[in-house]
């Protein structure tokens, strides 16, 4: 039968156990997928932000010969950020282990690894609960506030640059006159006037809306007309729950958060969504806008070594060998460096 010495076999250590993860399929999520946070690893648990406030301005004419007006020099504003750990376990005791090797030709180190593999990357194993976390402060980034699990501000990226956060356009969706094209392209040029050098031929706008913002769209006069006249018409007729459309130069998601998410919500999953009447407005597409950083395991292992996504390491009970503790870390730091770009609507 299986014993808790076996977790001293070389596939357990914290590099195997680091590795074997990085090869574990990630869980598919919205804003994840959308490959939109630049990976930065870094060696240290801090990052310097630097934010130049460029200005480009009109030259007043002068005679020939006059002295020429000098360019004003850039401002320059560099700021340290230190990245947060996301660290979680599960014990494995010895009595849950001592019958596990299945029928078979299976060895006890192929049935150890699997269950340990399961408590790590399974489908409620504490990779996905790390994965999770990902997924919120994303969803904190892209809004320009990243927030901790209790509701506490992790970052403000618009206080800590003195921006003020654009106020929420008034999407009017409840109105059946409103031409909601102009909507999105008030949206657009916003966007495109506060990037200051972000936006590229091939930056788009995406939006994550709540369910109210979302069904009042897709069923507003004024995106109905304009469908009617495409072969695309037939997909507004079918179930567009927790899908995506294009109109006025914007994709709009119909974002899922949390199953326990509600307006009211302000700590843990019940705040892990987009309230049921808004929208929040990003860009693809836009190079440096929202990157994350990652810093290396506080371990002997890994100490000045460039940051990776997620670590994992079994740490045992060497006194009396009742238990093993598969653990995982990650050490991100999601990051908006033009929370200017964020716009954002309530649908009246």
């Amino acid at each position: 039968m299986p014993t808790m010495d076996i977790f001293n076999d070389d596939a357990f250590t914290c590099v195997s156990i680091t590795q074997a993860l990085e090869k574990v399929p990630f869980q598919p999520n919205l804003l994840g997928s959308l490959g939109i946070f630049e990976p930065v690893p870094v060696t240290t648990d801090k990052v310097g932000i630097e934010k130049r406030d460029g200005v480009l301005s009109i030259i007043q004419t002068s005679e020939r010969g006059a002295p020429l007006e000098d360019r004003d020099v850039d401002k320059r504003d560099i700021r340290d950020f230190r990245t947060r750990r996301i660290a979680k376990g599960s014990t494995i005791q010895a009595a849950s282990i001592q019958n596990l090797r299945a029928m078979g030709s299976e060895t006890e180190l192929e049935s150890v690894q699997r269950e340990v593999m399961r408590r790590y990357a399974g489908p409620t194993g504490i990779l996905r609960d790390v994965e999770m976390t990902w997924e919120f402060m994303r969803l904190g980034a892209i809004q320009g506030i990243v927030l901790d699990a209790d509701g506490t501000t992790i970052y403000n990226w618009f206080t800590q640059w003195g921006i003020s956060a654009p106020s929420a356009i008034n999407f009017a969706l409840t109105t059946a006159a409103t031409a909601v094209r102009k909507k999105c392209a008030q949206v657009i040029r916003a966007m495109q006037v506060a990037s200051k050098g972000a936006w590229t031929p091939t930056t788009q706008v995406h939006a994550i809306c709540g369910d109210t913002f979302y069904d009042n769209l897709v069923d507003h006069a004024d995106v109905k007309a304009t469908y009617n006249n495409w072969a695309a018409a037939a997909d507004l007729r079918q179930d567009m729950t927790y899908r995506a459309f294009s109109f006025g130069g914007i994709t709009f998601h119909n974002y899922r958060g949390a199953d326990n998410f509600s307006d009211s919500g302000t700590s843990g999953t019940a705040a892990f969504g987009v309230k049921s009447t808004e929208a929040k407005f990003f860009p693809v597409g836009a190079p440096g806008v929202f990157q994350v950083a990652y810093s290396p395991l506080e371990s002997m292992d890994y100490v000045n070594t460039p940051g990776m996504p997620v670590y994992g390491m079994i740490v045992t009970d060497k006194d009396r060998g009742f238990w093993a503790r598969p653990e995982v870390y990650s050490y991100p730091l999601f990051m908006c460096t033009r929370p200017e770009m964020l716009q954002k609507a309530t649908d009246h």
